[in-house]
């Protein structure tokens, strides 16, 4: 028997983004609960919402400063428990992101550890007199000096966000009561934000350096980290029938696939699929997941998110027919997919043009280090532009507007009303098709790829999908029926001619 969560069309929303319900310019929980009507048309089964705890907002919200409480930009607790219950009602499960590797620096119990040495919260964190080469993933040491106790502290990415020590019992013990406080509130399960670089060394081996790039190598995926995955996911999955997805920061398949499951968490994302970029290779990376998830567990499927440039530009060229096509893979596909918002209308990317309208800290790091090596300000912009996860990050772009654009967190990007209505329809439909038991069974028969043409066939409905120019293929399943294409095509009992960038159902 299938569990809920392997049948769901989840749905990420960008907390101050998605919808501002009192005017301020932030999106909020009012706003999506205005919004839950339009998330049951769309068909999505299940949303995952960005952090919406209490925060400096360095980093938009992953840099914590309270577990327990909702940041009064989104509005209040009971402004949350509102939209959860909600969304319940329309059939929707509410997974949220859940971000345990890092609090800020402004979290009461790093204040506390940074008192002095001595402080009973001191061993919540990781202290050096002489640190490693560590780098942070977002640039520049991964270590600060606090001059108040005159030692280093271990910051992964920005030195605002101020890693747990998971060596300390402690703090695991206290994260379970986060993660309990959550679940007793509603949610229905955690989106796990770089889960497996929680520090659990006593080591603190330096990094290799090849070619003068710094290799990612002992300071994440370290020794006991599959056995802490399984950890968590038994103790969620203790308290009832939770979800945990893990954003697992690494480009090994195998590493990544080996979190999942059973022994782990429920899944995990796939970034070497779903982040490319651009379209060369997915294909052939679609098909070696395949390979590797052979043995039942269940493939992430997703073309954007929060961290990327959106999939219209980066991997559609701006086209309909592709981003279409993108679509009918990612939702007819085995696995879990996740839309993210704004996907389901053709959003386009938002690009910064000056530091002024910038927001994300990765741009702010990249321009300050272009600087530093003394590129001048125009070329530190461009650097920036370039690494910034802005562009992803724009407002939604609802018919009605989204609230009062003057007070706007962020820039809007310019919609195409029209060209939203088609791509929804095509969503909704592929969402439609998504529920029925064919395409939630696992796996497939018939899967083939043919350069850059890839079929296969899950229960009644033959998929087709040419990610290169127009080619005829034969028709060796007979009479079929069309049930949904992005173009036009020509069928018979012999052969099937697709065009450039077809995408095809058919039931046989």
């Amino acid at each position: 028997m299938l569990k809920w969560w392997q049948e769901t069309v989840f749905y990420e929303i960008y907390m101050p983004s998605f919808k501002d319900g009192n005017g301020d310019g932030i999106g909020d929980f009012k706003g999506l609960l205005a919004k839950v009507p339009y998330l049951a048309e769309l068909g999505v089964g299940g949303v995952w919402l960005t952090p919406f705890y209490p925060s400096p907002k360095v980093d938009n919200g992953y840099d914590v400063s309270d577990y327990y409480a909702v940041d009064p930009d989104y509005g209040t607790m009971a402004d949350l428990e509102a939209f959860v219950a909600e969304a319940h009602r329309y059939g929707i499960r509410v997974i949220a992101d859940m971000v345990v590797n890092h609090v800020s620096t402004e979290h009461a119990w790093f204040k506390e550890a940074r008192r002095s040495r001595d402080d009973a919260k001191r061993d919540w964190f990781v202290w050096k007199d002489v640190p490693n080469n560590w780098e942070s993933f977002f640039g520049g040491s991964a270590w600060e000096w606090d001059a108040v106790t005159e030692q280093y502290y271990y910051h992964s990415f920005a030195k605002e966000q101020v890693d747990l020590n998971w060596a300390n019992p402690d703090v695991e013990r206290e994260i379970w009561k986060v993660f309990d406080f959550w679940l007793d509130k509603g949610l229905d399960g955690f989106r796990l934000d770089v889960i497996n670089n929680l520090t659990l060394t006593r080591d603190f081996l330096d990094n290799p350096v090849v070619d003068g790039e710094q290799q990612h190598l002992y300071d994440k995926d370290q020794s006991g980290m599959t056995a802490k995955m399984a950890e968590i996911g038994e103790r969620i999955r203790a308290r009832g029938d939770y979800f945990t997805v893990g954003e697992i920061s690494s480009d090994n398949l195998t590493e990544i696939e080996r979190y999942a499951g059973p022994g782990g968490l429920d899944v995990t994302f796939n970034f070497n699929f779903g982040s490319v970029a651009n379209r060369d290779g997915i294909v052939a990376e679609f098909a070696r997941m395949q390979q590797v998830y052979a043995d039942g567990r269940m493939p992430t499927l997703f073309f954007g998110s929060h961290d990327m440039s959106r999939s219209w530009n980066r991997l559609a060229d701006e086209r309909e027919d592709v981003a279409q096509l993108l679509a009918m893979l990612m939702l007819t596909a085995h696995g879990v997919p996740f839309v993210y918002f704004g996907e389901e209308i053709g959003m386009v990317d938002f690009v910064p043009e000056s530091m002024n309208e910038m927001r994300d800290v990765q741009g702010f790091y990249a321009y300050e280090l272009a600087l530093e090596d003394g590129k001048s300000e125009c070329e530190a912009l461009a650097i920036a532009q370039g690494k910034t996860r802005d562009k992803a990050r724009s407002l939604m772009t609802w018919p009605e507007g989204f609230s009062d654009k003057a007070q706007a967190w962020i820039g809007e990007v310019t919609p195409d009303f029209a060209r939203g209505q088609r791509m929804f329809a095509f969503y909704k439909t592929l969402i439609s098709l998504r529920k029925t038991i064919d395409f939630c069974k696992p796996g497939y028969r018939d899967f083939e790829v043919d350069g850059e043409l890839l079929t296969y066939v899950r229960g009644e409905y033959l998929v087709c999908l040419n990610f290169g120019a127009a080619r005829e293929m034969e028709n060796k399943w007979g009479n079929v029926t069309l049930v949904l294409a992005n173009k036009d095509l020509v069928v018979n009992v012999d052969k099937i001619e697709l065009p450039a960038f077809g995408a095809v159902i058919f039931k046989m």
